[in-house]
């Protein structure tokens, strides 16, 4: 009988576990939430570093996460509406607990006095105009704030508007959102703005529940909870947060501390590995590392420049940064190099691209154009042959004739990740073999064009036919490692590239893999990019005998015989001095070596995409608003990639975009002169 009743106890326990279980597990849960750039938005990678804590969250639970993206007071006030769970992010005491219950605290933000570096930080706040989002603050600002005139403002974009023609004296702001909103879409605002010293407060923010029924959230609250304490105490956020750029650093910054912002490419995280040998050499130095998405990187680089964030001591850049953020005086000059450092065996061209004025502001640590990649034995199977220098219409014909989803493999792969440096790197050398250019003589943009109709129509019906499945995910490196292990039949990309598809080591058709010149269609002239992963001091730092000291070290000589010993010849950062590839070592390892090197010397920023451009650069443009202009472009084909949007609709708006850019940078340096 005891047994029995043990038994029917422990029925009742599994059937109202299973009823919690029904309840709270295994749902798709509809949130509200505001675009807050970095944090949360719909075009960011997983929506942004909360949303994916929060996604994750829930995970541990088996339930998945669906946002609505509304302005950020609408986003609260529809918690009458049943079809919404609650709303984040969102700072405690700016709701009501009886309408709401706050989960556990997510990661916060750094809120802060931005100001124009031209205003002098008054001594009071009475009666001056701080402006906030509306909907989001601000009953927690300091007392002294008090007396202020706080304005309420439907966009971020707006409230920075307001503050650049005078119409607010501060912003109330998160430093990492003010500074991706500068970057994306006010691009003429970089280094014009910075924040007040000592006037931030770190604020926690909360996943907001709706109180429609009381134990439904109860419920659901504690399961998020639970969630986010796991994750938490397994390093998962910590992750998150470094994944999108946002991880602080933990330690005090001093001279002897050397932080260090670089790309999660091979080489460069080489580089990382070999760098306790650096530290042997020197016992007092501290090396702290930020190795990051190529995407995320440039934001973040570029994020700390328009605030003035001062957070790193030495970057990694290319080109398109060197020669314009030394004109901006944004870059230390790389001076008095060690005699041994011998200047003089850096290629001509790289050292021109990290030159202004005669005078280096970056050394490069490795240099590449870009080639066609190709697979020799479904070539030599299919009685295809390769030309030297393709046209991209033979190429489409070859991976339609290759294409074999069957046997898992895709006719080709090209970038389809959207950013400036990832899918338009590989798009803009595209319309430059069609023969077209992104400005004319009159800096008018050319988006429109025949020629950019022609080259972006003729990627998309390549990649929607014949490239990888989630193509719109994928870059550089996504891409490497589909061809290195056989996924890919035809692959046009970088060339330094060729070190890991050649090497035993990395990849499984290394004996198997044949190049060529990158294709062209019209023209030959700008088909082939040029790009150098360069080492250089932000004026900011306060380390540049010790930083300076490092980049020697990182891109000497001595550095490339080093990897060479410690891996193989074929692994070295390639693409910067000339004694490389005279090096027979390196010549017998890389039976690319000497193509290459024409490549590189070949390709030149300053004979840019078209005659009678404008500007500088093959893939890119050397203006400051062309991260913006190219981000916003890179996204638009993804969508056209993915079929929510027509080309012709995407290069319109982008058009529009590139010339909305151009004019607000414009009629600010006139309003300034």
């Amino acid at each position: 009988m005891k047994r029995s009743s043990h038994f029917i106890f422990l029925s009742y326990i599994i059937f109202f576990l299973s009823i919690f279980t029904q309840k709270v597990y295994g749902k798709e849960l509809n949130f509200a939430s505001y675009e807050m750039e970095p944090y949360v938005g719909a075009s960011l990678e997983q929506e942004g570093a909360i949303v994916e804590i929060i996604a994750s969250a829930f995970a541990q639970s088996n339930n998945k996460i669906k946002i609505s993206y509304f302005p950020a007071a609408r986003a609260k006030s529809i918690k009458n509406s049943k079809k919404y769970l609650g709303v984040f992010p969102v700072i405690e005491n700016t709701v009501s607990i009886e309408n709401y219950a706050l989960s556990d605290p997510l990661p916060g933000i750094q809120l802060g006095l931005l100001k124009k570096k031209s205003n002098t930080a008054f001594k009071s706040y009475d009666s001056k105009h701080i402006g906030v989002l509306r909907g989001t603050t601000f009953k927690v600002v300091k007392s002294e704030f008090k007396n202020a005139i706080m304005v309420e403002v439907n966009s971020l974009e707006q409230l920075l508007k307001m503050l650049d023609v005078g119409r607010l004296d501060y912003v109330l702001i998160d430093k990492h959102t003010a500074s991706d909103l500068i970057v994306k879409t006010l691009p003429y605002l970089i280094g014009q703005l910075d924040f007040v010293p000592a006037s931030s407060d770190y604020l926690s923010v909360h996943l907001a529940f709706y109180k429609h029924n009381a134990s439904e959230t109860e419920k659901i609250l504690a399961a998020f909870n639970q969630g986010l304490k796991h994750i938490s105490a397994t390093g998962l956020v910590s992750k998150i947060l470094y994944k999108h750029g946002l991880l602080a650093f933990e330690s005090q910054h001093d001279k002897n501390t050397i932080r260090i912002a670089t790309v999660d490419n091979k080489e460069l995280l080489m580089m990382k590995e070999l760098s306790h040998q650096y530290l042997a050499h020197h016992p007092n130095i501290k090396l702290e590392w930020r190795v990051l998405d190529e995407s995320v990187l440039r934001l973040r680089l570029m994020s700390d420049l328009a605030v003035s964030g001062g957070e790193f001591d030495i970057i990694t850049i290319g080109a398109y940064e060197a020669m314009l953020w030394a004109e901006k005086g944004w870059l230390h000059p790389i001076k008095d190099l060690k005699p041994d450092y011998e200047v003089s065996d850096i290629i001509s061209s790289i050292k021109d691209d990290l030159s202004y004025k005669n005078t280096l502001y970056a050394l490069p640590f490795y240099a590449e154009s870009s080639m066609t990649y190709y697979r020799k034995d479904l070539f030599e199977a299919a009685k295809i042959n390769m030309p030297s220098q393709p046209t991209w219409s033979q190429i489409y014909a070859m991976a339609k004739k290759l294409n074999n989803k069957n046997k898992g493999i895709n006719g080709i792969c090209l970038r389809g990740k959207p950013a400036w440096g990832e899918n338009i790197a590989l798009i803009a050398t595209i319309v430059n073999g069609y023969g077209g250019k992104w400005f004319n003589q009159g800096w008018q943009p050319q988006l429109t064009s025949k020629e950019w109709q022609a080259g972006v129509s003729l990627y998309i019906d390549l990649m929607q036919k014949y490239g990888p499945i989630n193509a719109n995910t994928l870059g550089y490196q996504e891409n490497l490692e589909l061809f290195s292990q056989g996924k890919c039949a035809i692959w046009v990309d970088a060339t330094v590239a060729a070190g890991t598809l050649f090497n035993p080591k990395n990849s499984t058709v290394h004996d198997k893999t044949g190049f060529a010149a990158a294709p062209y269609e019209v023209t030959a002239e700008g088909a082939s990019w040029q790009w150098t992963w360069a080492l250089a001091i932000p004026a900011s730092s306060s380390s540049y005998d010790n930083a300076q000291n490092f980049i020697e070290w990182a891109t000497s000589k001595k550095y490339i015989n080093e990897v060479a010993k410690q891996s193989n010849w074929i692994s070295i950062p390639p693409g910067t001095r000339y004694s490389t590839y005279k090096n027979p070592h390196y010549k017998n390892s890389a039976p690319f070596s000497d193509f290459v090197f024409h490549e590189i010397v070949r390709a030149s920023t300053v004979n840019s995409s078209s005659k009678n451009s404008p500007y500088q650069g093959i893939q890119f443009v050397n203006i400051p608003e062309f991260p913006s202009i190219g981000n916003y472009l890179g996204l638009q084909i993804c969508k056209v990639l993915l079929k929510k949007k027509n080309l012709i609709e995407a290069l319109i708006e982008s058009q529009e975009f590139a010339e909305m850019q151009l004019k607000l940078s414009n009629n600010r340096s006139k309003t300034s002169s």
